[in-house]
């Protein structure tokens, strides 16, 4: 009898459905509330609505919404050596690098690591500017659906983002607009937004990228302190001269910040922990007692 009811509570429910694909469903929202309500009577998982919620979204956002900010964007200079691009290629371990010229508005070309290797193994001994790929520029007002289109159409991975002036804004890639459709993996070091600091049965403690300088300071009695940043991944950003890698790590006053999480754009959460020694670790040291 349950089995019935629970059938024929999802006839009722699919009826709905493709009635509101015929026209019956006033705007978009009514839409995705009925696919909340499948999800909720698990007509249809959990993932799947997630997904398709992502789907609408990327209709409604923009380039500027998610691309990586210029001045966040890792480059390769055209004039550096082969065998220094190598190791800041090995470094960083992405596929893909805008290589420029003067400045970041001045882009060369890109250059894919896998052109690299290739040129390595062959053992030719090729200029990067030999190796380089053009570049796709987008205004940074694109939508992402649209985006999305000229990615799979075009066959290519990275777009520089231009402003109303030309100036290269950012740079996005198709991971960044698939990212929106399938979300982030989740962990165990993953904290609420509006959470700042979560102890740790092992001492330790998770740190929210965003917490202010100053609550900080406050809750670790250290002193942080920088004109032009306001979150501790802000400091660490700027002290390190990029933004932070996943599993970073790095001494501050006595305490051991890691990276547990960031991506390109920036860090998201640290691993706190008071050290007994710094081996193994590479550190920015800063004395309790000298001024920041």
């Amino acid at each position: 009898m349950s089995e019935d009811r629970s059938s024929e509570r999802s006839r009722g429910w699919w009826e709905r459905f493709t009635q509101s694909l015929r026209g019956n469903v006033e705007d978009q929202e009514g839409l995705l509330e009925l696919i909340r309500e499948a999800s909720e009577r698990e007509i249809i998982d959990a993932e799947s609505a997630r997904m398709i919620d992502g789907i609408f979204r990327i209709g409604e956002m923009t380039v500027r919404d998610v691309m990586i900010p210029r001045a966040q964007m890792e480059v390769i200079e055209i004039d550096r050596p082969v065998s220094e691009v190598i190791r800041r290629v090995v470094e960083l371990g992405h596929s893909r690098y805008p290589v420029v010229g003067d400045d970041r508005d001045d882009v060369r070309g890109i250059l894919l690591a896998k052109d690299l290797l290739r040129a390595c193994q062959q053992g030719s001994t090729p200029t990067i500017e030999e190796l380089l790929r053009p570049a796709t520029y987008i205004p940074d007002s694109k939508h992402l659906d649209h985006l999305l289109y000229e990615f799979r159409t075009g066959r290519h991975h990275m777009a520089l983002a231009v402003d109303e002036y030309g100036g290269v804004a950012g740079l996005i890639t198709i991971e960044d607009v698939l990212e929106i459709i399938v979300g982030e993996i989740e962990d165990e070091y993953d904290i609420d937004e509006d959470v700042m600091i979560v102890p740790r049965e092992d001492g330790d403690y998770l740190v929210n990228a965003l917490i202010p300088l100053e609550d900080f300071n406050a809750a670790f009695a250290v002193r942080l302190e920088d004109d032009d940043a306001d979150t501790l991944g802000g400091w660490v950003s700027r002290e390190l001269g990029h933004v932070p890698r996943v599993g970073e790590k790095l001494r501050v006053q006595g305490l051991q910040l890691e990276v547990l999480r960031a991506d390109r754009r920036r860090v998201q959460s640290f691993r706190l922990t008071a050290p007994s020694s710094a081996a193994g670790v590479t550190t920015v040291e800063r004395d309790s007692d000298a001024e920041l």
